[in-house]
């Protein structure tokens, strides 16, 4: 870890000390306002389904289910396209299901569901209907089931949006960075390009820099047109085993970028940290610049550049 002037300016005057600053200052938490649901991914999720979400709100209340259903459909094949977004939300937009048929004889052929095109035969439409009846989703369309299917599917996305706000943390943190370096670049020191793939950083800057693995993209590539320095960024609010592993990955990274004489910055935060500190003093005594948030706002950059 190299000392810099902004250590010393904090009264951190050695590695011990820089070390101690480091634990010192970190941030408890990072939260931006899309901490809580990010509602323009709510209704956009929600606006490529909403003519067949309105076209199935015509069966809400209705007596005679299977016949009005198959009716439906027979007007509006396209619209069984629409139901695994009222049920399935399993990362892949999975469109096609197999479903045990019977637990008792695991051997018997497993039922196919299959979403991904419009029900134009009377077997696809008994199908769906099977689907949504043994599935629960017939729940939904009973008289004192939901009132509006659109609003139904909003509240759906809005949950799952919330409930994914725990991968929110890195992406705030590359956010607020992100707000950072371009403010730092603006007075013309350097460039900076963002999530930059090894072909990115021979495009902007005509420079090859070796990557560890293929799929290996840079948070952040700065270059004043002498010096090119990659910087990587992360938050951690909890411990666990991640936190070792990236501190082993990134003194890997750091060591292939120094011996291509490339400079490299760890800039990482969160309190998760403070559960696990041995693996960040070993990445802390390894890698030439870590830092936090405070030390890169207070302008650490400016011995680099």
């Amino acid at each position: 870890m190299k000392v810099t002037s902004v250590h010393r300016n904090l009264g951190a005057n050695d590695v011990e000390q820089s070390f101690d600053l480091f634990v010192s200052t970190i941030r408890p938490s990072l939260k931006l306002w899309d901490f809580f649901v990010n509602w323009e991914k709510v209704f956009v999720n929600t606006r490529e389904s909403e003519i067949q979400l309105n076209i199935w709100n015509y069966l809400i209340g209705k007596e005679n289910f299977d016949q009005e259903f198959d009716e439906l459909l027979i007007s509006h094949p396209e619209i069984v396209m629409c139901i695994p977004v009222l049920i399935v939300r399993d990362g892949a937009h999975s469109k096609t299901f197999s479903i045990i048929a019977d637990l008792a004889d695991l051997g018997a052929p497993d039922l196919n569901f299959d979403f991904s095109v419009p029900a134009t035969t009377p077997k696809a439409r008994q199908d769906a209907l099977n689907f949504v009846k043994s599935s629960g989703l017939i729940r939904l369309f009973a008289k004192d089931g939901v009132k509006n299917l659109v609003d139904y599917v909003l509240g759906v996305e809005a949950g799952l949006d919330s409930n994914g706000r725990k991968n929110r943390s890195g992406t705030s943190m590359e956010a607020v960075v992100g707000a950072i370096l371009r403010q730092q670049a603006a007075s013309g020191k350097f460039r900076v390009i963002e999530q930059a793939t090894q072909s990115d950083i021979i495009a902007a800057f005509d420079i090859t820099v070796p990557v560890d693995k293929s799929s290996r993209i840079y948070d952040f590539v700065l270059s004043d047109g002498n010096k090119l320095v990659i910087l990587e960024t992360n938050f951690y609010g909890g411990g666990g085993s991640k936190l070792k592993a990236t501190a082993g990955e990134y003194k890997g990274l750091f060591s292939l970028l120094k011996s291509q004489g490339f400079d490299f910055i760890w800039v990482t935060d969160g309190a998760g940290w403070k559960t696990t500190l041995r693996p960040l003093r070993e990445a802390f005594d390894a890698i030439d610049h870590l830092w936090n948030i405070k030390l890169l706002t207070l302008g650490a950059l400016d011995e680099i550049f």
